[in-house]
């Protein structure tokens, strides 16, 4: 190869290159590009990796926030708390002796009347315990009543078996053979709709198992039934029950205040949802698919009426804040959580503890008729514009979840105090979660349903057994009735009365 002398660049333009230079040249490009490729795809590596530290942080914190839940800081309860978790304060002792103190109510035991008495056994002096003298047998106009003493027994056979038979006969003129056809109506069910309402109040009340009414019939009542005809007895109930469920859905749905709530259900193994509306004198339970707006729109109708007592879940942001109350023993819970958490979120959550406490004390003043409402809201409006002055600061502060939780509480803010100016609203959503825990106990029993018709038997037993206990009305009268009047084409009786 010939060496070629280079020139000063303004005499290169017409000096051919040799052909090493170029392949110089292309691999010192190809280089500077790999380089290139090379720092982009470090560069990509490096946010990759801060994000999936990001993320990896997340989850940890995530992970340690729910290591410190408990009974005390969240919806957990008390049964499902860690090892670790703080043991509740034991109460100090009172230094009185077990059982009825000096000065509490009497209870007495209840006599039944005459009517329920099967039968009387009476036990007549013979004799005078004073001078031996003997004594009339009859009762005399100085006599006073006698004393009573009530023994309540099982008969020996509870259920009372009524065997229909159709008879047959032979003609004597032409010998044909003629049967007596037993009636339709009561050929419809082989068990009698006492019994049948006895079997469903079991299920919806202490919520026996198919299986366990099964044994019930056979071992207590002597009547043995298949586990079909258990199923079948329920969902004639179910149908008996249709009026009144329908006049409790009403009825809730039409009140000025009700306390919404909602819990887990499964049905056949796939999600539902158990929702409650209930008021101090009705509860309606509703079986969905959704715990969205669909669900809560089923369970309170398109158009929702009234102020709602419920917790923070954000399908309830769609209802307008002075028609709401939020439950202030969720409150409590979730700043408890950030005392738990430590850190700079932990004076806050001192601050809405203290706030809590002063608002239980108060209305248990107001609800033992120890002071007017007048004086609640002069005692508690200047603790609510404390508590608004401190959550705007909050939410600024380093801590996400104490920020978080305060952003939220502003933007809710009216929501929190609606009891204090609303008749017959109630600062927590107790009512409701009372009632909601006879639904979680079936659902721990049972595992949910299997069917969507096992789904609306729970909805309908659950809403007339709960509905009849806040009246204090007679559950198994009310079932017996309402089937009775179901297979008999009558009217059912009414569950919730207008007026």
């Amino acid at each position: 190869m010939v060496a070629v002398r280079r020139l000063p660049p303004d005499h290169q333009q017409d000096t051919p290159v040799c052909s090493g230079c170029r392949r110089r040249d292309r691999v010192i490009a190809t280089l500077q590009q790999t380089i290139a490729d090379l720092e982009a795809q470090l560069q990509h590596q490096r946010k990759h990796a801060r994000r999936r530290t990001a993320d990896l942080k997340a989850q940890l914190q995530k992970e340690r926030d729910r290591a410190q839940r408990n009974s005390s800081n969240s919806s957990l309860p008390p049964s499902n708390n860690p090892p670790d978790a703080p043991k509740p304060t034991p109460k100090k002792p009172s230094g009185r002796k077990p059982g009825g103190q000096p000065g509490h109510p009497a209870y007495p035991r209840q006599r039944l009347p005459p009517e329920r008495v099967t039968k009387v056994i009476p036990f007549i002096p013979e004799t005078c315990s004073h001078c031996q003298a003997p004594l009339p047998a009859q009762l005399g106009p100085n006599d006073p009543e006698p004393t009573w003493h009530q023994v309540a027994e099982l008969p020996e056979y509870i259920a009372q078996i009524t065997e229909y038979q159709g008879h047959g006969r032979t003609c004597t003129c032409c010998s044909r053979l003629t049967y007596a056809k037993i009636p339709d109506d009561i050929r419809r069910s082989s068990v009698g709709p006492r019994l049948a309402a006895a079997l469903a109040y079991l299920s919806g009340s202490p919520h026996v198992s198919r299986r366990g009414l099964v044994e019930i019939a056979d071992t207590l009542f002597q009547a043995p039934m298949a586990l079909g005809t258990v199923s079948n007895l329920e969902a004639e109930m179910t149908a008996a029950l249709q009026a009144a469920y329908a006049q409790a859905q009403q009825a809730v749905r039409d009140a000025p205040v009700k306390n919404v709530d909602e819990t887990g259900w499964k049905e056949a193994g796939k999600k539902r949802w158990l929702w409650l509306a209930t008021t101090p004198r009705v509860a309606c339970f509703l079986i969905h698919v959704g715990r969205d707006a669909t669900g809560l729109l089923s369970l309170l109708g398109a158009i929702i009426k009234g102020i709602i007592i419920s917790d923070r879940w954000r399908v309830y942001d769609r209802i307008r804040l002075r028609c709401r109350q939020i439950c202030w023993a969720h409150l409590k819970r979730d700043f408890q959580k950030l005392v738990d958490l430590g850190g700079a979120g932990k004076k806050y959550g001192e601050a809405g503890l203290a706030v809590a406490a002063i608002l239980f004390h108060w209305w248990a003043l107001y609800r033992g008729g120890g002071t007017s409402r007048r004086t609640l809201q002069w005692e508690l409006e200047p603790v609510r514009d404390a508590m608004r002055d401190w959550l705007e600061v909050s939410a600024r502060c380093s801590s996400h979840k104490a920020a978080t939780l305060c952003s939220n509480l502003l933007k809710l803010e009216p929501a929190l105090w609606t009891f204090l100016y609303k008749k017959g609203v109630e600062p927590t959503n107790n009512h409701g979660e009372r009632l909601t825990r006879s639904g979680v106990l079936w659902r721990k029993i049972a595992f949910g349903c299997h069917s969507e018709r096992g789904c609306r038997f729970v909805e309908r037993i659950l809403t007339v057994v709960q509905t009849l206990r806040l009246q204090h009305r007679p559950v198994l009268d009310f079932l017996y009735r309402s089937l009775l009047a179901y297979r008999n084409g009558q009217t059912p009786p009414k569950l919730v009365s207008r007026g």
